[in-house]
């Protein structure tokens, strides 16, 4: 006839078996984030908002420009002239805010790594110049060049 056996079958793992498994999880997990490289990820992501910045902040100025006959200033809200040497678009040294905010653009925009906003002031990290010979206007993200992002450049747009 057929006995009964009587040991116990083994269920479950063993402490070893259970190391390993944790000591391959976590070599994949190195391989993977080595893989995806999150610091380059960001500064990458950083830069697409800059890029965009960029252009909004360019689209308001030209938007300013064609309403009034061509040129940037007026005699109510925006006195000054765009400058014509790279200035920093702030509360302190030029204040766009005032010429394109809310007619223009909603929020003048600010950089996402070194821009600073705290109600009227405002450093936007951002630089415009506008060449006296021949009127194009240079909108520029100096801090575009991201330590994270091998050869990367400050990034600017001009028209």
């Amino acid at each position: 006839m057929h006995q009964k056996r009587t040991t116990p079958l083994p269920f479950g793992f063993t402490l070893i078996e259970i190391l390993v498994v944790i000591g391959m999880i976590a070599v994949l997990a190195g391989i993977v984030l080595t893989a995806i490289n999150p610091l380059r990820q960001f500064a990458l992501a950083r830069n697409a908002q800059r890029a965009s910045d960029v252009n909004a902040i360019l689209n308001a100025i030209g938007q300013r420009i064609a309403e009034n006959q061509g040129v940037f200033t007026d005699a109510s809200d925006c006195i000054r002239p765009l400058p014509n040497t790279s200035t920093d678009i702030s509360s302190s040294a030029f204040d766009l805010r005032t010429c394109l905010v809310p007619s223009y653009i909603s929020e003048l925009p600010i950089d996402p790594s070194a821009g600073t906003l705290s109600g009227a002031t405002y450093d936007s990290g951002y630089t415009v110049t506008q060449a006296s010979s021949t009127g194009r206007i240079t909108i520029c993200a100096p801090n575009a060049a991201e330590s994270a992002i091998v050869d990367s450049q400050p990034y600017c747009l001009t028209r």
